[in-house]
C-alpha cells in the first residue's frame, strides 16, 4: 500500500511530461545548431586541397565582418573558400533542411512512412525539363541559368499533372496523390531516357547522367543560391506554423474535420508548397534522394511525433546529413567527385531495409 502510494506521489503528471519534451527538444536544438556550424567550417576546410581551420574562419569573418581587416593569405586561398566551397555548403545546408522538410510534411499528409519528396514526381520532371536544355541546346533565351530554369519548369510542370490526376472527381486523397506521383514519376524517368538515348551528344549524356544523380557543383553567390534560401526558410516556417493541423491530418481525415482542419483544402496547400519547394532544390542540386526518407524518422525518434517540435530538428539534421554526404562526395576519390546523389542512397538504402523489417514486424504482432 505504502509503495503504490509513492509510486502515485512520484508519477509524472501532463505538465511534468509537456515541460520535459520541451526541454529535451531545445537541448536537441543546441546541440544541432553547435553541429551545424562545426559540419559548415568541417565542409569548407574539407576537400581535394585541404584548408585549415583557422584560415576558413579568418576569411569568413573578413568578408562579413571585416575582422580582421587585414589579408594575411593568399588570393587563391581566398577564392576557394569564399566563392567555391562556402556556397557549396550553405546550399547543401539549405538542400538538406528542405528535403527532410519536406519528407516530413509528406509523411504525415499522406499518412505513410516509408514517403519522401519525390513521391510527387518532381524530381523525374525537373530531370526531363535539365535533359532537355542540355542535350537539345534549349536555350531561352537565358543564357546560363538555362539549367535551372528549364529544371524547375519540369518539375512545375511535373506538380501540376500530378495535382491534376489526384483531383479527379473534385478531390484529393492520399491514395491517388500516392498513385499519380507514382504514375507521373515512371513515365517521365523513361521520357528523361528516350532523351538520353535520341541525343547523338555524348558529352552530354554524361553530364545529364551526372546531373540525375545529384550535384551541388552549380552552387555560387547570386540569384539562385538566394532563391533557395528564401524558398527554404518559407517552406520550413510555414509548414512548422502549420505543425498541429498536420498533426490532426497524419492521424486521419475524420479526427482532422473534428478539429476543424478541412483535409481536402490543407493537403492541396501543403501540396502546393511541397512541390513549390522540392521544384527549386532539384532544380539547384539534381536528384538526391533518401535524405527526405531518413531524416524524418531520426527526428521523430529524438523529440517525439509532434511535428511543431519535429521539423525544426529535421531541418537542422538533414542539413547536417547533406553537409557530410558533400564532403565525402569530394574527398573519397579525390580529385574526382562522387555524384552527392550515389552518397545519400548508399546511407539510406541500408536505414530503408531496416525500416521495413520494423515495419512488417509490428503489422505482423
Amino acid at each position: 500500500m505504502a509503495v503504490e502510494a509513492l509510486d502515485v506521489a512520484t508519477a509524472a503528471t501532463p505538465a511534468d511530461l509537456a515541460r520535459r519534451t520541451a526541454w529535451r527538444s531545445r537541448a536537441w536544438l543546441l546541440g544541432l545548431s553547435g553541429a551545424l556550424a562545426l559540419s559548415v567550417v568541417a565542409g569548407v576546410s574539407l576537400g581535394a586541397v585541404r584548408i585549415p581551420f583557422d584560415d576558413v574562419l579568418r576569411v569568413i569573418g573578413h568578408h562579413l565582418f571585416l575582422v580582421p581587416e587585414q589579408r594575411s593569405w593568399s588570393a587563391p586561398r581566398d577564392s576557394i573558400i569564399w566563392e567555391v566551397r562556402l556556397p557549396r555548403v550553405l546550399l547543401a545546408l539549405l538542400v538538406g533542411a528542405g528535403l527532410a522538410t519536406c519528407g516530413m510534411a509528406l509523411q504525415g499528409m499522406v499518412r505513410n512512412m516509408l514517403a519522401d519528396p519525390f513521391l510527387l514526381g518532381v524530381n523525374s520532371g525537373a530531370s526531363t525539363g535539365a535533359a532537355a536544355a542540355i542535350l537539345f541546346g534549349i536555350s531561352l533565351g537565358l543564357g546560363e541559368h538555362v539549367l535551372p530554369t528549364s529544371a524547375f519548369l519540369g518539375a512545375l510542370a511535373a506538380s501540376l499533372l500530378v495535382y491534376a490526376i489526384a483531383r479527379t472527381g473534385g478531390r484529393v486523397t492520399s491514395v491517388r496523390l500516392l498513385l499519380a506521383g507514382v504514375t507521373v514519376g515512371y513515365a517521365l524517368q523513361a521520357t528523361t531516357s528516350f532523351l538520353i538515348f535520341a541525343s547523338d551528344s555524348a558529352e552530354g549524356a554524361r553530364s545529364v547522367m551526372f546531373w540525375l544523380l545529384g550535384s551541388l557543383a552549380l552552387a555560387q553567390w547570386g540569384g539562385p543560391l538566394a532563391v533557395v534560401a528564401v524558398v527554404v526558410l518559407v517552406t520550413v516556417l510555414v509548414i512548422t506554423a502549420t505543425g498541429r493541423q498536420l498533426d490532426a491530418l497524419a492521424i486521419g481525415d475524420e479526427t482532422a474535420l473534428t478539429l476543424g482542419v478541412s483535409p481536402e483544402r490543407f493537403r492541396t496547400a501543403l501540396l502546393v508548397l511541397v512541390a513549390l519547394c522540392i521544384g527549386v532544390l532539384v532544380a539547384a542540386s539534381g536528384s538526391i534522394g533518401f535524405v527526405g526518407l531518413v531524416v524524418p524518422h531520426l527526428a521523430r525518434r529524438a523529440v517525439g511525433s509532434a511535428h511543431v517540435r519535429a521539423l525544426p530538428v529535421a531541418a537542422l539534421m538533414g542539413g547536417i546529413l547533406l553537409i557530410w554526404a558533400d564532403i565525402a562526395a569530394r574527398t573519397l576519390l579525390a580529385p574526382q567527385e562522387i555524384p552527392i546523389g550515389i552518397i545519400t542512397s548508399l546511407l539510406g538504402a541500408p536505414f530503408l531495409l531496416v525500416l521495413v523489417r520494423r515495419l512488417h514486424a509490428s503489422s505482423s504482432v
